[in-house]
């Protein structure tokens, strides 16, 4: 624990680290980006291990490739240090078997590329997000006062908000310990190489990009970093004037409603909530896959004010190295707190047994159907054994009396379909 400062939480790499089990957030962390590790290595052992004939541009790119992931790997090491990776001794088959998600499933991959364009080719789209807010508030982004920006990923918008207006504190947050990492350094003054890895290629040499990041100066006096869960925000009530969303409100895994009572508890009376980003809720239970008029209809329960509503269709990613990107169209809108909101948001409730090692688990119903159907994954992983076919390994389970004739071969090959689909999804950067 940090012994420099009164909070009880750790302060890791220069960024307190304000999450609500700050050792359990560590070690999640550490075994994803440790599994990442592993996921690139494996990978740039695959790209050296192809043989037979092959075009001279295959084996270029495949060379090229595989040295870039291998570097990266380096890289990584060197920026997440903090982390204390040299801890995380568990193999990749291991965290599989624990159920550790591939961290490029966790959010590495997917907001990755935004270090690059935050940092390294987006001036356009850097330069239309701050515009976007500006428009909302007159052409300026003065007299925000004491900010919050959540879900602030690699952090360039905040450090736009904070350079251009005249907030006397910015707080950047998010989760991800790689985006603030990057961010530290950036908002430092110094600058981070790391490869870029496009959807699609222009070239042999965009297949692995090595970009050097770097803001276009220090961050001002004032714009501070905080890892942690907007979930379960470290901060007082009524902490912040102003609270801003960047791309954040849809993606967050809270119905909107309690999303938007959250953000009203940390801001002031009056204080002050503007959005920014796409609205697509489309991962939701259908019941909260909220369109724009379910938003607007949902600001008065949660405490705000008729919002100023903007609506413009903006490039999204546009790497040079890369054949995709698309367009576009945002929602930004900004609101006063006018009320308390009409339910308060529910905190997260995590059973004793999980806060207390010493406390016995019980065997609940999900746990027990997950044990059963564990052992059945369990019995047919083990009839793999490299001379077996799908039909006698549907004969084994006809034999064992766990299906019937009729249906056991149709059900190992969509087993062994699913487990093949995965593996190739799993070996995608």
């Amino acid at each position: 624990m940090c012994g420099a400062c009164s909070s009880g939480f750790p302060v890791i790499g220069g960024i307190p680290w304000l999450f609500a089990d700050p050792r359990q957030a560590l070690a999640e962390w550490r075994g994803r980006l440790t599994l990442l590790s592993q996921h690139l290595a494996s990978e740039a052992a695959a790209m050296r291990a192809v043989e037979g004939p092959m075009l001279e541009a295959t084996r270029r790119r495949l060379a090229s490739t595989a040295t870039a992931y291998e570097d990266q790997i380096e890289r990584l090491r060197i920026l997440l240090a903090p982390l204390g990776l040299e801890q995380a001794g568990i193999a990749e088959a291991t965290h599989r078997g624990l159920g550790t998600k591939l961290p490029i499933q966790q959010g590495l991959s997917n907001y990755y590329v935004n270090l690059h364009r935050d940092w390294a080719w987006g001036d356009e789209e850097n330069a239309a997000s701050l515009g976007e807010i500006a428009g909302l508030l007159g052409g300026h982004v003065k007299g925000l006062g004491h900010t919050l920006v959540q879900g602030a990923g690699a952090c360039r918008l905040a450090y736009d908000l904070h350079a251009a207006g005249d907030a006397p504190l910015t707080v950047a947050t998010d989760f991800n310990p790689l985006l603030m990492f990057a961010a530290r350094e950036l908002l430092a003054g110094r600058g981070v190489e790391l490869y870029e890895f496009p959807i699609a290629p222009r070239r042999i040499e965009d297949h692995a990009v090595l970009r050097r990041l770097a803001a276009p100066a220090p961050g001002r006096a004032g714009l501070e970093l905080v890892a942690a869960d907007a979930l379960q925000p470290p901060f007082a009530d009524g902490a912040f004037d102003t609270v801003v969303t960047p791309w954040f409100v849809d993606i967050i895994g809270e119905p909107f409603a309690r999303v938007a009572a959250r953000i009203n508890l940390l801001l002031k009376p009056g204080g002050r909530w503007i959005n920014f980003g796409s609205l697509a809720f489309s991962r939701a239970a259908h019941a909260e896959r909220f369109g724009l008029e379910e938003v607007l209809e949902s600001m008065a329960p949660a405490g705000f004010a008729a919002p100023a509503v903007r609506e413009n269709t903006l490039p999204y990613m546009r790497s040079p190295a890369s054949r995709h990107s698309r367009l576009e169209t945002t929602v930004s809108w900004v609101t006063n707190k006018i009320a308390a909101p009409a339910e308060q948001p529910r905190a997260r409730v995590v059973p004793e047994w999980l806060l207390q090692a010493d406390k016995p688990v019980p065997r609940t119903p999900a746990f027990e159907m997950q044990a059963i159907s564990s052992r059945v994954h369990a019995f047919l992983l083990a009839l793999i054994n490299g001379e077996r076919s799908m039909r006698d390994m549907a004969r084994v389970l006809v034999e064992q009396r766990l299906m019937s004739a009729q249906e056991a071969e149709a059900q190992v090959r969509l087993f062994l379909t699913r487990l093949h689909e995965e593996s190739e999804t799993r070996s995608s950067f």
